[in-house]
């Protein structure tokens, strides 16, 4: 048994900051929105729905939530004027109040501790199925202490399925706890390469990438012992020294032997 220590050293994160928007349209490539200053998540419903009987509560149960948020921007991608019900009749000429169009979007939260500040680690936010709700928006006159305009948006969404798992319209992604490979795979995906356009992975793709690139490693210690490295979820203790593995790239020969591909 160890003592509780809060003391120790690197252990002290915080979130703080806002980058890498980008901004995804149907099957169009996903484009950087820069300007992004802030996205306040938030959620509606998951409210405790109490029952009783015989005068006696018996369960107590949360009801489904829905992720909403608002975005702030001092300005938007083209592209986004769709979402914002604006329409481009000619070139140059747009009218307003016009049927908004749904989009997804990514952005970075940066992670920080005690020992190397914000860039310790970041998350990567995936939203779904996000549509834009009408925003008050102000003109105001010039003057020598002017201030540029921030836009703003409140955004509902429609929660995907999930195998497994309840709907959601939002995934986030840390970089603390995921394998530099598979990382650089998911972005690759999110932010596009030299040969492919960003785009934004559904969970199923995600979970494709995270299985066929984890990072899994046997080592031969030559006394009768092997040392695994391996996330919790591809061992599966049978005895106190007995150990089973089970991820899609360990195909079983036998009881006792296993091919694992890399």
């Amino acid at each position: 048994m160890t003592r509780l220590n809060w003391s120790s050293v690197g252990s002290h994160f915080f979130e703080a900051g806002i980058d890498r928007g980008v901004l995804y349209l149907d099957a169009q490539p996903g484009v950087v929105w820069t300007g992004l200053t802030s996205v306040v998540e938030s959620s509606s419903g998951g409210e405790a729905k109490a029952y009783y009987l015989d005068g006696v509560k018996y369960l107590n149960l949360s009801a489904a939530e829905e992720f909403e948020a608002t975005v702030e921007a001092y300005t938007y991608p083209p592209a986004f004027a769709q979402c914002d019900g604006t329409a481009e009749v000619r070139t140059g000429l747009f009218v307003t109040q016009q049927a908004r169009k749904p989009f997804g979007l990514s952005y970075r939260t940066k992670i920080g501790n005690d020992q190397e500040g914000i860039d310790h680690g970041y998350k990567i936010h995936i939203i779904y199925n996000a549509l834009a709700a009408p925003s008050q928006r102000s003109h105001e006159t010039i003057t020598d202490s002017t201030d540029p305009s921030n836009f703003s948006w409140n955004i509902t969404t429609k929660p995907v399925a999930i195998s497994g798992y309840n709907r959601t319209a939002h995934i986030v992604i840390d970089s603390r706890y995921i394998h530099p490979i598979t990382l650089a795979a998911v972005e690759d995906v999110l932010y596009g390469t030299i040969s492919t356009s960003a785009s934004i992975p559904t969970l199923a793709d995600l979970i494709v990438i995270f299985d066929t690139l984890v990072d899994l490693e046997v080592v031969d210690n030559e006394d009768d012992t092997f040392t695994i490295t391996a996330p919790d979820s591809a061992i599966v203790m049978v005895e106190a020294t007995i150990a089973e593995i089970t991820w899609p790239t360990v195909v079983p020969v036998d009881a006792e032997t296993y091919t694992i591909s890399s």
